[in-house]
């Protein structure tokens, strides 16, 4: 198989970007793709805090937040000058807000030279190109997706693990959720297609690997095989050197028995899962449009336990949407009693425009719902906490990260992720260790959202992932772009302790 490196050709240099991303994993990973397609047009990457001082830069949105539009008028506003005294710079709006409010974007910020949607991340460098050569705002929304994002060059962020999309889109019909609006019907990759990237990125020192959709175990509705998440878990197992395999988010409405058996049986498959509940009221749940009921989202719970007995679980969890009652959100409090998640990802309902629920009546006061919102996190925070607590005495491998632990520099620690996904810091070795190498450790304090191993490390693995991170670090900067066809190193980093914004809920909707 040719690699993307081989395939390369030189190109111009046309000046540095930026890219500033919002909201869920999805935008992260599309991100990834521009900064991909933007260094295969001939940019280079700007130094990290350059603050909009590049030739480029390029707002990957999220329509989520109900300020989303003024955080982003806000900071194209910043730009106004800096792009008055820079001729020539560039400023390019993409992602879900762009997709929705389409010439808006230009009419209230009219320095912008370009705005892209969801469905046509591809064209931007075209774009680009366009709005220089005629001197006009270019504004190009694609109604249905013209290119898989995978086909796209790629920038990894990570060169030990990589998201990989296994479809785009979202047939569900949750009333807080905006995104198959923007997104559009679920479109499922083919799993050859899909197998082939795990494999390419593994021959290029990728070890940990996270499958990627908005409802990703919905995935095979659009193949006509209920069947095809499952089976694509168990092919993932067969790949030789792929150590680790996650994937988000999943739908209790299609979580099904084989899922299960095929994360228990398959060994490289984490112990780890994010099950968005949003709410533990069944009132609730019929208003939101969500499929399941409290008793099915804790059977599921129970069967996953059940099979894979020291699995972590998290989930999403809405507070304060409309008509939500004491007793709907003392329901929300039995459910997580009872379902003991690892952790929880919390959101304060918000008005989302665009959304069914935006319209509704018995809107929740803001007082309200910062009281309720505070019992919740105050009682998770301590199942957290006792959750944690279960690993102190257990001996676990942590697969090394990047930048995970803010404050290893002062405590002679480093930082990674254990199967289940829990943070570890563990005290530094003697010898040399690498983002991506494996460390064997001892548990020996627990932290609500992380834990600690405060005694001598007792091995370490060097693998082809703390190979690859240490090639990709030790070679020179490289000028003219690369990367048309097979994408390149990386992958996420483990996931973030809480998504930067609502859109992880829906993209799970």
């Amino acid at each position: 198989m040719t690699s993307s490196s081989d395939r390369s050709t030189a190109v111009d240099v046309k000046g540095t970007y930026e890219v500033r991303t919002y909201g869920c994993q999805m935008n992260v990973h599309d991100s990834e793709r521009l900064s991909g397609l933007l260094e295969g047009a001939g940019y280079t990457r700007a130094p990290e805090g350059c603050d909009g001082d590049a030739d480029v830069v390029v707002f990957n949105t999220c329509a989520v937040r109900e300020n989303a539009d003024n955080k982003l008028y806000g900071n194209l506003g910043r730009l106004a000058p800096m792009k008055t005294k820079r001729p020539g710079m560039q400023i390019a709006v993409g992602g879900c807000l762009a997709q929705k409010d389409r010439d808006t974007i230009v009419k209230r910020a009219p320095w912008v030279d370009v705005v892209f949607g969801t469905h046509n991340i591809g064209k931007l460098p075209v774009l680009l190109e366009r709005a220089r050569i005629q001197e006009e705002a270019q504004v190009e929304i694609a109604e249905s997706l013209e290119a898989f994002p995978s086909t796209l060059p790629t920038r990894r962020e990570s060169a030990y693990a990589a998201w990989v999309s296994i479809s785009v889109g979202c047939n569900n019909t949750c009333t807080f959720c905006i995104v198959p609006a923007l997104r559009g019907k679920e479109e499922d990759r083919r799993p050859g297609d899909i197998l082939a990237e795990v494999e390419a990125l593994v021959a290029e020192g990728v070890s940990e690997i996270t499958l990627l959709g908005q409802n990703v175990n919905a995935y095979g509705s659009d193949l006509g095989d209920r069947e095809a998440f499952s089976k694509l878990l168990r092919a993932c197992g067969r790949i030789e050197g792929l150590e680790r395999v996650r994937f988000t988010s999943p739908h209790p409405r299609d979580f099904t028995d084989d899922v299960i058996a095929a994360m228990a049986e398959t060994p490289n498959v984490m112990p780890q899962l994010h099950m968005p509940m949003q709410s533990g009221s069944d009132t609730i749940l019929r208003a939101m449009r969500r499929s399941y009921r409290q008793e099915r989202f804790l059977g599921i719970i129970e069967k996953v336990r059940a099979a894979i007995p020291h699995a972590a679980i998290s989930t999403d969890i809405i507070v304060g949407f409309p008509g939500e009652t004491e007793e709907d959100f003392e329901q929300t409090m039995h459910a997580v009693r009872e379902a003991r998640f690892a952790n929880a990802f919390t959101f304060q309902y918000s008005k989302r425009p665009g959304t069914p629920a935006a319209d509704m009546e018995g809107q929740i006061p803001k007082e309200v719902v910062q009281e309720r919102y505070m019992r919740l996190v105050a009682l998770q925070e301590e199942i957290s906490w006792d959750e944690n607590k279960k690993q102190v005495g257990r001996t676990l491998e942590v697969m090394v990260a990047e930048g995970e632990g803010r404050k290893d520099g002062a405590t002679h620690r480093l930082s990674g992720r254990a199967p289940d996904n829990r943070l570890v810091h563990f005290t530094k070795p003697e010898g040399e260790v690498r983002p991506g190498d494996v460390v064997t450790v001892d548990i020996t304090y627990a932290a609500p959202h992380h834990l600690l191993a405060e005694g001598p490390t007792l091995s370490v693995r060097r693998t082809r992932a703390g190979d690859a991170w240490e090639k990709r670090n030790a070679a020179p900067v490289q000028p003219q772009g690369v990367m048309l066809g097979i994408p390149t190193l990386g992958v996420p980093a483990p996931l973030p302790p809480a998504p930067a914004s609502g859109c992880a809920l829906p993209a799970s909707s």
